[in-house]
């Protein structure tokens, strides 16, 4: 047996509960996994929620390190004792203990402590697909990320402003813009204060940004559209106000034939190749310093639905840590 967060139906943080589950030998392929730290992301508040629907009872969770305990038949390449990390995958992170698929585990460097490794993976292997493949951002860019300050947004600050860009980010308040600014936002946007479109429009001489990487959804859409060049890219890969509302397609045509994409992180590391290749460029820039995983907020694993509700509440910054 082992303890885990379990949701029996969908609904407020208040459906999360702490209970003892069934844990057998790993399968074949599989390890037997004795997690240290759990990442917390609002996809988790999502399918709590029911915004992505999926069979319920379930543990929640994406993302997380540990400790191999026991090694299934057939598995090649992992051994007890390895640490390591991971993200995506069959969900299930809300756990002391699990039975995970071998081949989407990371092993981690001694540089890179657990923590680090649980806050990481899905946080920062989404910002290397959103830059390098998504839209391959290079130097003399200026780009727009919305929710700057957030675990993710303080990542592609960073990286982006390692690759060249000059990135403009919007922020909710001043100590976030300061956060945001001292983790390569060059400038931050006071969205309760100012207008962003018509800030962008500044920095960039009325030219816009060729694309806007929101993960904010309603409260952001339209209004980003207006923020891109000709051509530009609107990038949605994230709904922390709520989705998108449905729209005519004929508005990318009215505001200059502009491209829309709502991508996700599976289809990016859909196999053992492009996994091994995106955490390989993440481990990379975190080993030199390049990008900086602050640990902002920790809770205790079993009291998860606090997490949630502080997520949701927008009281947190950078990134959060479940512990087991």
């Amino acid at each position: 047996m082992t303890k885990a967060i379990r949701i029996h139906k969908n609904g407020p943080p208040s459906v999360m509960k702490w209970e003892e589950v069934d844990l057998g030998k790993p399968a074949k392929g599989e390890v037997r996994l004795r997690q240290t730290a759990v990442g917390l992301n609002f996809i988790d508040t999502y399918q709590r929620s029911g915004l992505y629907p999926l069979p319920l009872p379930m543990v929640l969770g994406s993302e997380g390190a540990g400790i191999v305990e026991a090694v299934g038949r057939g598995v090649i390449g992992i051994k007890a004792g390895d640490r390591v990390a991971y993200a995506g995958g069959p969900i299930g992170a809300y756990a002391e203990q699990r039975n995970i698929p071998a081949e989407i585990l990371i092993k981690i460097p001694k540089e890179i402590s657990d923590q680090t490794a649980a806050a990481m993976m899905l946080k920062g292997m989404t910002a290397r697909y959103l830059l390098r493949d998504t839209y391959r951002v290079k130097k003399g860019d200026t780009i727009l990320i919305h929710a700057a300050a957030g675990g993710l947004g303080l990542i592609l600050c960073q990286w982006a402003n390692h690759l060249g860009a000059t990135v403009i980010g919007t922020v909710g308040t001043k100590k976030k813009a300061e956060l945001a600014r001292a983790h390569g936002c060059h400038h931050p946007i006071l969205y309760t204060k100012q207008n962003f479109v018509d800030q962008v429009k500044r920095l960039t001489k009325g030219a816009g940004v060729p694309v806007v990487y929101d993960s904010i959804g309603k409260d952001t859409f339209p209004a980003s559209l207006d923020c891109l060049q000709k051509r530009g890219l609107f990038v949605s890969f994230g709904n922390a106000s709520g989705p998108i509302p449905p729209f005519v397609s004929g508005i990318l045509a009215q505001k200059g034939s502009l491209y829309m994409t709502r991508p996700s992180l599976f289809d990016y590391i859909g196999s053992r190749p492009e996994l091994e290749a995106n955490a390989r460029d993440l481990i990379g820039v975190v080993k030199k310093g390049v990008v900086k995983i602050e640990i902002n907020q920790t809770y205790a694993l079993k009291d998860a639905a606090s997490a949630h509700r502080d997520l949701e509440g927008r009281k947190t910054t950078g990134s959060t840590v479940l512990l087991p």
